[in-house]
């Protein structure tokens, strides 16, 4: 796990670097608890981003990101294996949260939501933070070669040799994008616990297929 986050008594994981915005409260559930969210979305592994500036209800639209300026909205995602991203804009106070599944991925997703928050706040990416919780990690995460192809040019480590399967980083490729994005290397914080693994703390889709919950991540403007 990294020094960066540390697990509450109340059973969430929260980021020490976000800690310090006072203004925001955030943090990625477990098992066990869940932070409080008050809109997520019906998601779609797309690449689709909602401000929820203009919603009140949950589940109200499709989607894998929610961004919004507001205070006192709480936004989330779900995940059991995918990777839950917090951002927050230190200038603006914007935050989102974003649900990066390997097909939202290879959409670029993140790249979507910084554009989203550019275009809708000001935000600039050097002014991002980023937090990644829980989720698959590459000892656990085997794709075929026709997936791993759509991120052949983030890992360009991989060399042209042609392979049945790969061990994918989700991750790694998620913050090789915000890179890509200029979002700083050191305002990028991953929690670095694999949900596949972890069988106490956490739910996976992958390990438990018939029966697996989901785990809420999510953050909110406080003023």
């Amino acid at each position: 796990m990294s020094a960066s986050f540390r697990l509450g008594p109340d059973g969430i994981y929260r980021c020490d670097a976000f800690q310090r915005f006072l203004w925001q409260e955030h943090g990625f559930g477990t098992r066990t608890a869940s932070p409080r969210v008050d809109i997520t979305l019906r998601q779609i592994h797309s690449d689709r981003v909602v401000n929820a500036n203009a919603r009140s209800g949950d589940r109200e639209e499709e989607g894998d990101a929610l961004i919004t300026d507001q205070t006192g909205k709480a936004i989330g995602v779900r995940t059991a294996d995918c990777v839950p991203i917090l951002l927050l804009d230190a200038k603006n106070r914007a935050v989102a949260a974003v649900h990066a599944g390997w097909r939202g991925s290879a959409g670029q997703i993140i790249q979507r939501t910084l554009e989203s928050m550019e275009a809708a706040f000001g935000t600039r990416p050097a002014d991002v933070h980023a937090a990644f919780g829980p989720s698959i990690r590459v000892c656990c995460y085997e794709v075929r070669e026709e997936v791993a192809a759509r991120f052949a040019s983030l890992f360009p480590e991989w060399g042209e040799e042609e392979k049945v399967t790969r061990q994918l980083n989700l991750p790694e490729a998620n913050r090789r994008l915000l890179l890509a994005g200029g979002v700083p290397p050191e305002q990028i914080f991953d929690l670095g616990l694999c949900t596949t693994c972890q069988t106490a703390q956490f739910f996976s889709y992958r390990r438990e297929p018939e029966n697996s919950g989901r785990m809420v991540s999510s953050i909110l403007r406080l003023a």
